[in-house]
C-alpha cells in the first residue's frame, strides 16, 4: 500500500502537465501531500489542473513553458525555486508524436518537432533541474518513455527514435549524478487512452482486442510512479519500470 503521506511538502515539477499522464500527475501528487509546479505550453490547461488541485485544498502553481526552448524552461525552475523554496522530483513527461507516416511520405517539420519536444525538450527539462537537486542534496528525475523506444515502429520513426534517444539519455545523465544523490529512471507506461493517441485514430481499444495488453487511464500510472519517486535518494537508477505486458 502507498503511503500517501510520504510525499508531504515535497516539491514536484512536471512537465506537460496539462493533460493525460502529466495532469494525472499533477493530481495525484498534489493529494499525496505535494507541491506541484504544472508545466505545459497551454496556460488555459494548467490553469485548470491548479483550480482542480485548489479545490481539495492542494498546493499548486502554474507556469506556462515551452520545453524546446532553454530559457523558457530555465525562467519555469526559477520561478519555482522562488514559489517552493526548493525542488525535490522532475517528472520530464511533455511529449508530442507529430507524424505518422512513412519515411517519405512525412514532412520533415514534423519529423524535427517530435525529437525537438521529446529529445531535446527532456534534455532541456534535466539539464535546467539538476542545479537544484544539487541544492536539495539530492532529488528524482523521472521521465516518461514508451516501449517504442526498444524497437522498429512502423510510421512512427520521429516518436521512437526520439524514445530511444531519451533511454539513452537517462543512462548517462543517472552515471553523472550518482555522486549527487540524484536519481534518473525512466517510467514506460505502456498503452494509454490520451489525447495523443486519439490524435491519429489510434484506437488501442480495438489494436488490444485479444487482451495481451492492460488499456490504461492515465491515473493507473499514478502507482508505479509514486514507487519510483518513494525510492530513496542511494537506491534505483539508470532503471526502466513498465506497466507494459509486452517485451520491450
Amino acid at each position: 500500500m502507498i503511503n500517501l503521506y510520504e510525499f508531504k511538502d515535497k516539491v514536484v515539477l512536471i512537465t506537460g502537465a496539462g493533460r493525460g499522464i502529466g495532469k494525472a500527475l499533477a493530481i495525484g501528487f498534489a493529494k499525496a501531500g505535494a507541491k506541484v509546479a504544472c508545466l505545459a505550453r497551454s496556460q488555459d490547461e494548467i490553469a485548470q489542473v491548479v483550480e482542480e488541485i485548489h479545490s481539495f485544498n492542494g498546493v499548486a502553481i502554474a507556469i506556462k513553458c515551452d520545453v524546446t526552448d532553454l530559457n523558457s524552461v530555465t525562467q519555469a525552475m526559477r520561478e519555482t525555486l522562488a514559489y517552493f523554496g526548493g525542488l525535490d522530483i522532475v517528472f520530464v513527461n511533455a511529449g508530442v508524436n507529430s507524424v505518422r507516416r512513412f519515411i517519405g511520405d512525412d514532412d520533415p517539420s514534423l519529423w524535427r518537432q517530435t525529437i525537438e519536444v521529446n529529445l531535446i525538450g527532456a534534455y532541456y527539462t534535466i539539464r535546467a533541474s539538476i542545479p537544484y537537486l544539487k541544492e536539495r542534496g539530492g532529488g528524482r528525475i523521472i521521465a516518461i518513455g514508451s516501449g517504442r523506444g526498444r524497437r522498429g515502429d512502423v510510421k512512427g520513426s520521429s516518436y521512437a527514435c526520439s524514445k530511444a534517444g531519451l533511454w539513452m539519455l537517462i543512462r548517462t545523465v543517472a552515471e553523472e549524478l550518482k555522486p549527487f544523490d540524484i536519481t534518473v529512471n525512466e517510467l514506460i507506461p505502456g498503452p494509454v487512452l490520451t489525447d495523443m493517441n486519439a490524435k491519429f485514430n489510434e484506437n488501442i481499444d480495438v489494436i488490444f482486442t485479444d487482451g495481451s495488453e492492460w488499456i490504461k487511464q492515465p491515473d493507473d500510472v499514478l502507482p508505479l510512479a509514486f514507487f519510483i519517486a518513494s525510492q530513496p535518494l542511494n537506491g534505483p537508477t539508470a532503471q526502466s519500470y513498465s506497466l507494459a505486458r509486452r517485451e520491450l
